[in-house]
């Protein structure tokens, strides 16, 4: 089973529990540890699976579509490919959520992916970023 700890060094941390590998791709199951003012990802939706957030740790602000919320630990949220969301760590405290994408086509191969942008040196390049985004599924709003 995997027990991977991808670091994005921007105040990110992703701990891969099961990849699709390990559960013949059904579903990936993964805690994210956010630390206060940590870079997330942009606004998007996902076009091919589903995703299921827990709350674990700490309080989590949560946007889906035009919802804003707050996830807190024993709190869980469903988002249905095709909602618009993002998240954000505003509080002084580090939070972890688990996430539950399904079916199993979301791996830890994005992460890698885009801290392989994030280790180039220099500011990010974005384009690229855009493109490791929608080749795992993802897809970016602007304006959002």
């Amino acid at each position: 089973m995997t027990n991977e700890v991808i670091d994005l060094g921007n105040g990110l941390e992703i701990h891969f529990c099961l990849d699709a590998a390990d559960t013949g791709a059904q579903f990936t199951l993964f805690k994210v540890v956010i630390h206060p003012n940590a870079k997330v990802p942009a606004a998007h939706y996902h076009d091919n699976f589903d995703e299921t957030l827990y709350g674990l740790k700490g309080t989590l602000s949560l946007t889906v579509d035009d919802q804003v919320l707050e996830l807190h630990a024993g709190d869980h949220y469903f988002i249905k490919r095709g909602r618009i969301h993002s998240f954000t760590n505003q509080s002084d405290e580090t939070v972890e959520i688990l996430a539950y994408a399904n079916p199993g086509v979301f791996t830890s191969n994005y992460f890698k992916d885009i801290l392989g942008v994030l280790k180039a040196g220099g500011p990010p390049d974005m384009a690229r970023m855009k493109q490791i985004m929608l080749q795992h599924g993802l897809v970016p709003v602007a304006n959002h």
